[in-house]
């Protein structure tokens, strides 16, 4: 079996915390990344759903992306990248992963991340892809339609090479949400999500069985 496509070979917690306030998996997100540190827990793949929030990541250095967010919280989070939107519908990943020597590359965890989510949405019959010069899984570019994003990736990484924050799947999310930020300095018809591209429903639990099943993606062994 290619090991690209087989579930996790290591020791790996996946830890599903349903649908939960940002800064309250945030704070459970802090308290993961120093347990790892210290060897208590092994490591663990967060699944959340969060309710309305924009985060601003450290490339955010003041409020030009943010265009109308209304009484939607705003959060300054250490992750990479810009600003973004979680909510509803969106299914993210934060992934507390120890890095080894030979691993402490966080451009190419980075590219680890969309490798692993673009091999589970093709289980779900929907082909993604990169795009040149942005972090994120998007839709395919053809002559018909420009790339469109369906998954944003930032992620930090602690002095000991702990990674933390991570990917949001845009799976039945409310694309009209995003008129509230510069997604990432674009515009906000740029967004997709898995449900719109498939045209057909699509549910969480189905994006974290197949991301569960493509952990062996992410290079462990």
């Amino acid at each position: 079996m290619n090991p690209d496509s087989s579930p996790a070979r290591w020791p790996v917690t996946v830890l599903d915390l349903g649908h939960l306030d940002y800064r309250v998996t945030w704070e459970r997100q802090k308290a993961l990344v120093a347990a790892r540190e210290a060897g208590d827990i092994t490591d663990t793949l967060v699944f959340v759903e969060h309710p309305a929030v924009i985060t601003r990541g450290r490339r955010s250095r003041d409020e030009t992306n943010l265009v109308s967010p209304g009484d939607i919280p705003v959060v300054a989070v250490e992750r990479g990248g810009d600003v973004t939107y979680h909510g509803p519908g969106q299914l993210v990943a934060y992934p507390i992963f120890a890095l080894r020597e030979g691993e402490r590359d966080a451009p190419a965890f980075i590219r680890r991340l969309e490798s692993w989510i673009i091999a589970s949405l093709a289980d779900l019959g929907l082909v993604a892809d990169r795009r040149p010069g942005y972090a994120g899984v998007w839709t395919p570019d053809s002559a018909q339609h420009a790339q469109r994003k369906l998954a944003s990736v930032g992620i930090a990484v602690s002095a000991k090479w702990v990674t933390w924050h991570g990917v949001a799947v845009n799976v039945t999310t409310d694309l009209s949400a995003f008129s509230a930020i510069n997604p990432c300095g674009l515009e906000a018809s740029v967004m997709t999500s898995v449900a719109a591209e498939l045209s057909r429903p699509v549910t969480l639990a189905d994006v974290k069985t197949t991301l569960t099943r493509h952990l062996g993606h992410l290079g462990r062994s």
